[in-house]
C-alpha cells in the first residue's frame, strides 16, 4: 500500500514540476518578444506626438517664424514655416533612427522625448510675444 501512495505523490508531483515549467516558459516567451518589440513601443508614441505637433504648427505658426528672441522682444532671425514644422520632425525621426540602430535604446529615446519640446518653444516664442 505505501508503494502506491508514494507514486501517486511522484506523480502529483511530477504534474507540479511540468506545469510549472509550461507556466515558465509562456513567461520566457512573452518576456522575449517585449525585448523585442521594445523599440517599435517606445517609438510609437513619440511618432504620433511630434507628427501631431508638426500639424498643429503648420496650422498656427506665422508665416514667418522668429528664432532666437533677444532681450529687446525681437528675434536675431526669421525662418519659414516650413522650416519650423519640419526642422523638430526631422530631428526627432533622426534620433528615432538611431534609437533602432542602437543598442542602448533608452538614449536615443530619451533625446527624441526631449525634442518634442522644439515645436512647442517655436509655438509659444512666436505665438506669446513678450
Amino acid at each position: 500500500m505505501e508503494k502506491s501512495g508514494v507514486s501517486t505523490q511522484e506523480s502529483g508531483l511530477g504534474k507540479v514540476k511540468n506545469t510549472i515549467s509550461k507556466i515558465n516558459s509562456v513567461i520566457n516567451t512573452v518576456g522575449t518578444w517585449l525585448f523585442r518589440l521594445r523599440k517599435p513601443v517606445m517609438a510609437a508614441p513619440v511618432v504620433y506626438y511630434a507628427l501631431k505637433l508638426a500639424a498643429y504648427n503648420s496650422s498656427h505658426l506665422p508665416e514667418q517664424v522668429g528664432i532666437d528672441l533677444q532681450s529687446t522682444g525681437e528675434f536675431a532671425q526669421t525662418i519659414g514655416r516650413e522650416l519650423a514644422v519640419m526642422g523638430p520632425l526631422c530631428l526627432t525621426l533622426a534620433c528615432l533612427l538611431l534609437m533602432f540602430c542602437s543598442r542602448k535604446a533608452m538614449y536615443a529615446w530619451a533625446i527624441s522625448i526631449f525634442t518634442l519640446t522644439l515645436p512647442l518653444l517655436l509655438l509659444f516664442s512666436n505665438t506669446y510675444p513678450s
